[in-house]
């Protein structure tokens, strides 16, 4: 997993509440179970119409925000099914922090599980975020994770919260199981006297 220590980037503006899984990325795309490829499927069913043709009028598709690396929405982003190709879809895209009121619980797991940070303010810093969104790659938004910090394009900066634990996961680009291998010398010291009290379980 890649690390997350700063992020400066164009943020687009998806005010919108209840932005379900389904939406993020529709049933048709999740066959697969790598992680690559799942940006063409991003919001498919708002990005193209049915002929398969860009919507010119989806924020993604317009030029100032065709290279976002931050979302901003409304609240409960993130609800729906839990699926993780989701966060794998945002990432492939290139988006790697989410910014919303609120976030559906599962969601918000899996994308502190692949590297996104999912920051949650209250609805008046988020609506500040979204005017500054509005003016696209002109007005880029700096967050510091370390410092938990966002600074937007004038000057003002404003703090969020996050778990401590998956703080330290995401600057540190450690997933689950990154996580438990740290320990592997006490792992492997553990099944070594393991083995010794119990001989018959290592045959």
């Amino acid at each position: 997993m890649e690390k997350f220590i700063k992020l400066r980037a164009v943020a687009a503006a998806l005010n919108m509440p209840n932005i379900d899984t389904d939406m993020i990325i529709p049933k048709q795309f999740l066959k697969t179970i790598t992680r690559e490829g799942l940006g063409k499927g991003l919001f498919y069913d708002m990005r193209f119409d049915l002929d398969g043709k860009e919507n010119p009028d989806f924020i993604l598709n317009k030029p100032s925000w065709r290279k976002a690396g931050i979302l901003i929405s409304g609240e409960n982003f993130g609800c729906g099914s839990s699926r993780e190709h989701a966060p794998w879809a945002l990432l492939d895209f290139g988006i790697k922090c989410v910014i919303a009121p609120s976030f559906a619980d599962i969601f918000h797991a899996n994308c502190l599980k692949n590297g996104i940070l999912p920051i949650t303010l209250p609805p008046e810093d988020c609506q500040k975020l979204l005017e500054d969104a509005e003016r696209g790659e002109n007005a880029p938004l700096s967050i510091d994770l370390e410092n938990q910090t966002i600074q937007g394009p004038d000057g003002g900066t404003l703090r969020f919260p996050i778990d401590p634990s998956y703080k330290k996961c995401l600057m540190e680009g450690l997933d689950e199981i990154a996580l438990t291998l740290k320990n592997r010398a006490a792992i492997a010291e553990f099944e070594k006297n393991a083995a010794k009290k119990r001989p018959w379980l290592a045959t």
